[in-house]
């Protein structure tokens, strides 16, 4: 998963932000996309790197730039500064997040240690999204935006300094060859061109030009890539690492889930903002059961049986389990309860996905050489970054055109101004395209389960060759 950061969509575009640095209305997205774009767009070459240098040091140094550049952002007098500043979040991102899980893929060979790594690692990494939602609503409430920003300058240096005391990387498993330039280039470009697509089609529609155009884009560089790799000596992402099944359908079910729960989110946040009316430290309050679900599910349970049962096993069921609490969202009114719905709902959701994510993320490394854990682990986050986009955009466009469909249907009825307000408020939660994120949760399970088909040992190291015991 990407790093944790504290300043969230409103944060970043604050009031007193765009006034500050002044920002127009029109430019007040790049805040956001300019993250996206560098975090999604490297995120392959970031996990190139950390082979080359060595993941301990790819770790520590992209720790200390995404804290350079918080500072940066943080004294930001200029949009312009402000939205660099963003860019070089992602790019010191894009090597972090890869770094960090190739790390856990080459100290932890045991089954048991790999496990109870992998398991906190999924619990840190799900929870970390609503503590820094919380934060993030508490520093842009009560305090200045620019502390959205300078916080994550203590958490940089606390765990570089962690790093620097604690781990040691097994020697040996550095990747040495030429770095694929072309490569480079060309995934890039593509990444790029396909989450800005996504953007675009969030904000402009799917039928706008320069949409359409990125999305040609992006085909063919994606193309050219993938030619590529299967041509050069020294390929940017081998392509066995992708085409192996059972990496493959980690990727794919990965990149699904991510639609579904980004949608979920989103709306969410929408739902308890606007149609509750709830202030940003009280909406991250109100996803603290996320935290606990996302616990529950990656230590008490994954970390339990992934050494006694198939990986599929885990995964299957807990997309199943995650789907069931989407499937209680559809019940949503505009006067649910919290404790009646949305605590139970979000229990089961993060209960669900921490099951599934844990075996998962130790099964994106399976049977690929230590020398491309990096690329590997990246290959994880590029599919969480374009599922995200998409669930954004998708489930977006899917609400959009429900809730039009509903105002049309209902707004005659309303004669006073308090009867318009209510057809308003319920628009935002019939328009919510929950039935569809519960249909991509069911095709997680599905995809898990049918490719998924390495017994429980699979995951215990990180080998050359793939040892297929299936079950």
């Amino acid at each position: 998963m990407q790093p944790t950061e504290c300043a969230t969509a409103d944060g970043l575009t604050a009031r007193s932000e765009r006034h500050a640095l002044g920002i127009s209305d029109g430019n007040r997205q790049w805040g956001v996309t300019a993250y996206a774009l560098a975090f999604g767009g490297l995120l392959l070459f970031g996990g190139r790197i950390a082979d080359l240098w060595g993941r301990r040091r790819a770790f520590l140094i992209s720790l200390i730039g995404f804290g350079a550049a918080s500072a940066l952002g943080g004294v930001a007098t200029t949009g312009a500064t402000m939205f660099g500043a963003r860019a070089l979040q992602g790019l010191f991102g894009a090597v972090l997040a890869p770094a960090a899980l190739s790390l856990l893929t080459v100290m932890f060979t045991d089954a048991r240690e790999r496990a109870r790594a992998f398991g906190i690692y999924g619990a840190i990494s799900g929870g970390g999204s609503a503590v820094g939602l919380i934060l993030g609503g508490f520093l842009t409430e009560y305090l200045d935006w620019r502390w959205t920003f300078f916080v994550n300058i203590p958490f940089a240096l606390v765990a570089a300094a962690g790093t620097w005391l604690v781990i040691r990387e097994p020697e040996g498993g550095r990747n040495r060859s030429p770095l694929d330039t072309p490569g480079v280039l060309l995934s890039a470009l593509g990444l790029v061109s396909l989450v800005y697509g996504f953007t675009r089609a969030e904000s402009d529609g799917w039928s706008d030009a320069v949409t359409i155009g990125l999305f040609i884009a992006s085909a063919v560089l994606l193309l050219a890539f993938v030619v590529t790799e299967s041509r050069v000596k020294a390929p940017l992402l081998p392509l066995r690492v992708i085409t192996e099944r059972n990496r493959g359908g980690v990727y794919l079910s990965l990149g699904l889930a991510i639609i579904a729960m980004f949608g979920m989110f989103l709306f969410l946040t929408y739902y308890l903002q606007v149609v509750k009316g709830y202030i940003p430290v009280k909406t991250g309050f109100a996803f603290l059961p996320l935290i606990a679900g996302m616990i529950a599910g990656s230590t008490q349970i994954s970390a339990r049986l992934m050494t006694r049962v198939a990986p599929r096993l885990l995964m299957g069921p807990g997309f199943l389990t995650a789907a069931a609490g989407m499937l209680l969202l559809t019940q949503l009114e505009t006067g649910s309860s919290y404790t009646g719905l949305l605590l139970p709902a979000q229990l089961l959701l993060r209960l669900g996905i921490g099951t599934a994510f844990m075996p998962a993320m130790s099964l994106a490394t399976y049977g690929v050489q230590t020398r491309n854990a990096g690329v590997a682990s990246a290959m994880v986050n590029t599919s969480q970054q374009v599922g995200g986009a998409i669930g954004t955009a998708l489930l977006n466009t899917i609400a959009a055109s429900a809730t039009t469909t509903y105002v049309k249907d209902h707004i005659q009825g309303a004669t006073t101004k308090p009867q318009a307000r209510l057809v308003q408020l319920q628009t935002m939660v019939h328009g919510y395209a929950i039935w569809f994120a519960v249909g991509i949760l069911i095709a997680a399970a599905a995809l898990a389960l049918t490719l998924v088909n390495v017994g429980r040992s699979a995951t215990d190291s990180t080998t050359d060759t793939p040892r297929h015991t299936c079950q």
